[in-house]
């Protein structure tokens, strides 16, 4: 059987689920690689995927043998059908963050369920540990994003718009991969301030700052990376800023290993940016694999601690409204006594 269904089942089995009901796409595809509208039910004895037919054939282009997968046409499967999938489960387990309170009682119903159990995440509890496939994924994605960004330092120029650099590297992610890890942001000047800029018509201009924050997916598996760099020269104001934020980067790398807080690890930044009368306005780093945002957080309000070949970014920033921004992001991999950055861009200034 798939190994990571074989894994969900013996999981179940500890926590008394006869059953299991799965609705978040993200959590389907990480078990059984169907990226395709539908549903999967482990029941006692089968693993079923029901779908429109639509997408019957792609889902069985999609599975091999040793999944073990039935799948089902929703169109043909009947009232008793739907009542018998769980018949003699005496607990099935939901994915409760996923599903609306009407679609709760309408399973219940549809199926007949006696004890509808919520699972608390345990699917995306294992996706924070990556295998190698998915690290070889993302090390692809992160790869294809520092060719992005040195492509982008040649082709940067005065007179450019956010948006036309936006759709450049766009363009440039659609051809060489399945494309746009999340939207792009192209910041320049006083635009830098705002954390999640959308890429506006501001042209660049000499003595510029600029901030891109730019990801891509490889089957499936997302890379995320932000450098903030230079028109001409560095500004003598945004030194110091920069000086602070890079400084917080590196000594966060450094400290990144098996068994390290989050909550510790965003405490010293925060504290050497109080120290210097700035805050940290958003979390420190944030899990990557198929979704660009996933367990773990790296922030204040979760501690969690990090384990080998979780893959996490690494992204202090400083925000001065009005004025300008800088942040600085790397996709690492956690190692049991460090961690290897997975985006190796140059970060000391750049200045194109």
């Amino acid at each position: 059987m798939n190994p990571k269904l074989q894994w969900l089942r013996n999981k179940m089995s500890s926590l008394d689920l006869q059953g299991l009901i799965l609705t978040n796409p993200v959590n389907i595809r990480y078990l059984t690689n169907i990226d395709a509208e539908g549903i999967l039910l482990l029941t006692r004895k089968d693993n079923i995927y029901i779908t429109d037919a639509r997408y019957i054939e792609a889902v069985h282009s999609t599975l091999t043998l040793y999944d073990e997968i039935i799948v089902y046409d929703i169109h043909d499967v009947s009232k008793e059908d739907y009542e018998n999938f769980f018949m003699f489960c005496e607990n099935v387990g939901f994915e409760e963050y996923d599903i609306s309170y009407a679609k709760y009682k309408e399973y219940i119903r549809k199926y007949k369920i006696h004890n509808f159990v919520e699972t608390e995440h345990i699917i995306e509890k294992q996706r924070m540990i990556k295998d190698e496939d998915e690290i070889r994924n993302i090390e692809k994605a992160c790869e294809i994003t520092d060719n992005c960004f040195s492509y982008l330092l040649n082709y940067i120029k005065p007179g450019m718009t956010e948006k036309q650099i936006a759709n450049e590297i766009e363009d440039y992610y659609k051809q060489r991969t399945d494309g746009l890890s999340f939207d792009t942001i192209v910041a320049s000047g006083e635009n830098t301030s705002k954390p999640h800029a959308v890429p506006t018509d501001r042209k660049i201009q000499e003595k510029d700052i600029i901030t891109i924050d730019m990801g891509c997916k490889v089957n499936g598996y997302c890379s995320d990376m932000t450098r903030t760099f230079f028109v001409g020269e560095v500004p003598e104001e945004i030194k110091p800023v920069y000086d602070l934020v890079l400084k917080n980067q590196v000594q966060t790398l450094e400290s990144y290993k098996d068994g390290a807080s989050t909550r510790l690890l965003t405490k010293m930044v925060e504290n050497d940016f109080k120290l210097n009368n700035y805050d940290l306005i958003h979390s420190l780093g944030h899990g990557v694999g198929l979704e660009i945002h996933e367990p773990p957080y790296v922030s204040y309000s979760s501690d969690t601690q990090l384990r080998e070949n979780m893959v996490v970014t690494d992204e202090p920033g400083i925000y001065i409204p009005g004025k300008f921004g800088v942040r600085i992001e790397d996709t690492v991999q956690i190692t049991k006594f460090g961690c290897i950055s997975l985006t190796k861009s140059e970060k000391n200034y750049i200045i194109i």
